[in-house]
């Protein structure tokens, strides 16, 4: 740990990486934390500047501008990168060629543009560690918890956007979580959250909006679980994923009466998930169980 770098935990400050329309800033600065929000699509920081002036001004909310790309993708004297800028889901922006092609197959066209170059680490040496991490960069979460492994703290609580293609890569990001110190563990379905959670304040309430990734920390509803119990999770939404996912097995099936075998599958396995199948999940974590919360045994 000693040749790891020293930076100081701030408990007031809360990373938005993939900030995009603002949909998790807004909550975050509501709750009143400060905002250092990543943004790589020029169009989503021209309206978030907009929506956020006055925070901007008052210097509670930072926006920085560019993409996050992994070292060893990097070239010498590099500052700028592409950015393929979806036309038609903003959310979808990514720097990934492959994330790009998947797009293409999914029916949307991208236009390609340059952005600058963002060194998440002079980022975390300038700003220091936040409370809260949010990670929801499109092919490259992955590319921030590495970057973490520098540093001799990490933030109290993490998530990101697990993979819906392979339970080997979701496997991957909770085992380097867990060699972080993360010990607690919770999957979060993403497309129910604005008709499942809400934050009630001392004076006032929060609905989240479409797209929103929500609540986090101790404010999660669900019980935490150990490495071994959100694995087993996943398994079983990698399935879902698997079967009836953007490119599911079943969903190739065209013989009289499959979609009736679909239905049931979906059921079977929303039985076991209490969630919509396939859906897509954020995998939280937390380096200590909270205080008010047990892990389900």
């Amino acid at each position: 740990m000693q040749d790891r770098l020293e930076v100081s935990k701030v408990n007031d400050l809360i990373f938005d990486i993939g900030m995009h329309k603002g949909e998790d800033t807004d909550f975050y600065l509501k709750r009143g934390f400060r905002v250092i929000a990543f943004e790589a699509n020029p169009d989503m920081i021209a309206f978030c500047e907009r929506r956020f002036d006055h925070f901007l001004a008052n210097g509670k909310l930072i926006i920085v501008g560019g993409a996050i790309i992994g070292s060893k993708d990097l070239i010498p004297g590099q500052e700028t990168v592409k950015f393929y800028k979806n036309n038609s889901l903003s959310v979808w922006g990514t720097v990934c060629t492959d994330w790009a092609e998947r797009n293409i197959h999914r029916g949307t066209t991208s236009t390609v543009v340059e952005v600058p170059v963002i060194n998440f680490t002079s980022i975390i040496q300038k700003y220091g560690m936040p409370h809260y991490m949010k990670i929801d960069i499109e092919g490259c979460d992955i590319i921030c918890i590495e970057a973490l492994k520098q540093f001799q703290v990490v933030p109290d609580y993490i998530s990101l956007e697990s993979s819906k293609t392979s339970f080997s890569q979701i496997k991957e990001e909770v085992e380097m979580l867990s060699e972080l110190g993360y010990l607690s563990f919770q999957a979060v379905e993403q497309s129910s959250i604005p008709h499942t959670q809400k934050w009630i304040g001392e004076y006032m309430e929060h609905t989240f909006e479409e797209g929103s990734s929500g609540l986090f920390g101790a404010d999660l509803p669900n019980c935490w679980k150990t490495k071994d119990e959100i694995l087993s999770q996943y398994r079983v939404v990698s399935l879902g994923y698997k079967l009836l996912g953007d490119f599911g097995l079943l969903n190739s099936w065209k013989f009289p009466g499959s979609f009736l075998f679909r239905g049931v599958t979906r059921r079977a396995i929303q039985f076991l998930t209490k969630a919509p199948v396939p859906g897509w999940y954020d995998t939280h974590a937390a380096l200590a169980l909270p205080a008010t919360d047990r892990i389900r045994r």
